[in-house]
């Protein structure tokens, strides 16, 4: 069985890039390079090259994404919230549940300023995905390093849903109240 051709440069980045374009879902840096025969490591760096270039590319717990403009109107807005870390997986499925894609988590450093997670989860199966992430790994919540103080902007088709989803946190004691 004859060995598979490396890709190499910007071939194999182009290559990546209309892999994102064309995937619905988040492709993992394993799956690029299986599919270009390099190793992990290769991918996070063309990755790295691509964002360079402006291109629209995220990693999310579940894989890079290219963040499609969307040709239907999305409302956006930041949301302040506060809970245990046992809470993360209710509160994302309370946002989830009610029609948000639930784009990143921020906290405020006292020593590096800002801090900003891209979460990208927008139903129930990526948020369990994201949770079963997080324990498996033993990673920390950034809201652990705040004793729960978290941003969150959260996107939806319309501000009724934003409205909803923030009356639901609210109700679960959940949201900060300015």
């Amino acid at each position: 069985m004859a060995e598979q051709k490396k890709i190499l440069g910007e071939e194999r980045r182009s290559l990546i890039l209309q892999q994102l374009k064309d995937s619905p879902v988040p492709l993992t840096g394993s799956e690029l390079a299986n599919r270009t025969n390099v190793s992990r490591q290769v991918i996070v760096g063309d990755i790295t090259l691509l964002k360079a270039k402006n291109e629209p590319i995220i990693a999310t717990s579940q894989g890079y994404i290219y963040l499609k403009h969307n040709s239907g109107t999305s409302f956006e807005r930041t949301i302040a919230c506060k809970h245990l870390p046992e809470d993360t997986e209710k509160e994302l499925y309370l946002l989830v549940d009610h029609g948000v894609l639930v784009k990143d988590v921020k906290i405020e450093h006292r020593v590096y300023g800002d801090l900003t997670a891209s979460i990208m989860v927008s139903n129930r199966q990526e948020v369990k995905q994201f949770i079963e992430n997080i324990q498996k790994t033993g990673a920390s919540l950034l809201s652990e390093l705040t004793e729960g103080i978290h941003l969150h902007t959260i996107s939806a088709s319309s501000t009724q849903v934003l409205d909803k989803a923030e009356a639901a946190l609210k109700a679960e004691g959940f949201m900060i109240e300015s």
